[in-house]
């Protein structure tokens, strides 16, 4: 289970606490960090029409006036969120106050913290600030939201990052145990332990390095559908910067080949070629500048150890996740680049969102899938690990109702392109075209089918299943908080059932589709045990006297 973040009802200060320690403000640099911005991202239209002499125009004069408009906004909004947000660390809670028209007060519990995370972008390395983004295992799907002080001076927030991870909640050390900690109430300690330990290692280590960044990587972020629509970001943004500067830049397209002659095959063909090659460089570059001093570790910290994960050239990132709110990791193998090989490897964790930036359940840059397997083997610290167990196939009729849905899908589309024709919509020669499109359905049909698997490995049970990607998961059976069953009237017909796994972390369920009947029943029972106990029929034992 989540641990909800204190409100303000439950806040209950110590006065001591309440007139001693001081509010304070975020850093006024962050205002001048914005007008900067703004000014610098003026420059090339302030160059073309001052000392190019180029003259203005509605179409080079709106991209100017739209970023001065949102860089000013911006500068206004940072301004009124400084002048009125404060914070404030106590011995028990890290606070924070701020809102114009509606005021927002928000406190965390220095016991329930999981994570002090670090970002910068280039603006703020180069002023010297930080993002500190305060996490306590809250659960965004239910609304909850982590801490966020934009922005801090470095130093002060490597103060505060070492404090609250290394500090007990009545502020002294508690790593190596000097001083004379003040005691913690019982209940406190036992809501904080209410959730199982992660199966890893507790050794005195300081750091131990599980990954660092291998620029062959890159040859697995550089080709995909992004790869396009990075270009024509690129395309626009040159495309308006020349004309800026009064450059004709149709007219240089067209002196580049006689492309009436080469007609319109083959000048599409070039158009896409160059357009592609543009994003791979794009996605390239952008692999490094994001990924730069990459660095998968465990470290220790206050509540245990901590995987964290740095990387970043111009915008630096630092994610902290507690190892006591992991519950397994899940590796994904994208179809139409398995042949190579590639590899995505996420943490099944509480308190982070699968879709957030700032702290992401992703731990390996997109890569080989031996480097994940060997990674994820380490992380668990389980050998041999769950990952790489044999999983059990399932039954044919699986393939059979895949097939069925790939033919029921086809015969609809072909359907519906012949009504479409009929009535003039669209042209005849669809119809054909969707009905030579049931080979390939089918094709997917089999592929899903073979992505099938599960298994129960020591405590951790695992699952597989995807088709355009493939997905991987060894979740810790003692996660396990609800197993399903379900099945469809034609899983009936067949002798099918689907299993659920949830829990309360990653995307909430865990499922093992179309298995065997008894073998699904047994299955479930394995994956959560204790749960499906009551509700099993044992058949009775017969003696023969």
């Amino acid at each position: 289970m989540s641990e909800s973040l204190p409100s303000y009802r439950d806040y209950e200060p110590d006065p001591a606490e309440s007139t001693e320690t001081p509010w304070r403000r975020l850093h006024s640099r962050v205002i001048w960090v914005d007008v900067a911005q703004t000014l610098l991202s003026l420059t090339p239209a302030v160059l073309a029409l001052l000392v190019f002499g180029t003259e203005p125009s509605a179409g080079t004069l709106w991209p100017v006036v739209a970023i001065g408009v949102f860089g000013t906004l911006g500068a206004v909004t940072d301004g009124v969120r400084w002048f009125f947000t404060r914070y404030r660390v106590t011995g028990s809670y890290v606070e924070r106050r701020t809102g114009v028209f509606v005021r927002q007060y928000r406190s965390v519990r220095r016991d329930r913290i999981r994570s002090v995370d670090a970002t910068a972008k280039l603006r703020h390395r180069l002023a010297g600030l930080r993002v500190i983004n305060i996490g306590a295992g809250q659960q965004s799907s239910a609304g909850e939201s982590a801490l966020v002080l934009d922005a801090i001076l470095k130093a002060d927030a490597e103060e505060l990052r070492q404090d609250l991870l290394w500090a007990r909640p009545n502020g002294t050390r508690g790593r190596d145990g000097t001083g004379q900690a003040e005691a913690v109430p019982a209940g406190v300690l036992a809501e904080a332990r209410t959730e199982p330990a992660v199966d890893v290692a507790t050794d005195d280590v300081d750091e131990r390095v599980f990954a660092r960044l291998r620029p062959s990587w890159v040859v697995y972020n550089m080709f995909n559908v992004w790869a396009y629509i990075m270009a024509i970001g690129l395309l626009w943004g040159g495309f308006w910067l020349a004309s800026t500067f009064g450059i004709d830049v149709e007219g240089f397209i067209d002196g580049l080949a006689d492309w009436d002659e080469l007609g319109w095959g083959w000048s599409i063909a070039i158009g896409l070629a160059v357009t592609g090659a543009i994003g791979v460089i794009g996605l390239a570059v952008n692999f490094f500048t994001e990924n730069w001093n990459f660095q998968l570790a465990r470290v220790a910290g206050e509540h245990g150890t901590q995987l964290r994960t740095r990387k970043g050239l111009f915008t630096t990132r630092e994610v902290n996740r507690d190892d006591n709110r992991m519950r397994g990791l899940q590796i994904s193998e994208p179809l139409l680049w398995r042949w190579m090989g590639m590899a995505d490897t996420n943490v099944v964790t509480t308190g982070l969102s699968l879709w957030s930036s700032s702290q992401p359940a992703t731990i390996l840059p997109r890569g080989p899938i031996a480097v994940a397997r060997s990674v994820a083997a380490d992380v668990l610290d389980v050998r041999p690990s769950p990952l790489d167990a044999p999983l059990e196939r399932h039954p044919r009729a699986a393939l059979h109702r895949r097939m069925w849905w790939a033919t029921a899908i086809t015969a609809i589309a072909v359907g519906v392109l012949a009504w479409l024709a009929a009535t003039g919509v669209v042209p005849g020669w669809t119809v054909w075209l969707g009905a030579t499109s049931w080979p390939l359905t089918l094709l997917g049909a089999l592929v899903a089918y073979r992505a099938l698997g599960h298994a129960v490995v020591g405590s951790y049970v695992v699952v597989r299943s995807g088709l355009m990607s493939r997905s991987t998961v060894a979740l810790q059976r003692k996660a396990v908080s609800t197993i399903a069953l379900r099945e469809s009237v034609l899983q009936r017909r067949l002798g099918l059932k689907t299993v659920s796994a949830m829990t309360a972390a990653g995307w909430g369920a865990y499922e093992a589709s179309d298995m065997e009947g008894d073998a699904a029943v047994e299955f479930a029972a394995a994956a959560a045990p204790g749960l499906l106990e009551p509700f099993l029929l044992r058949e009775p034992v017969h003696t023969v006297r």
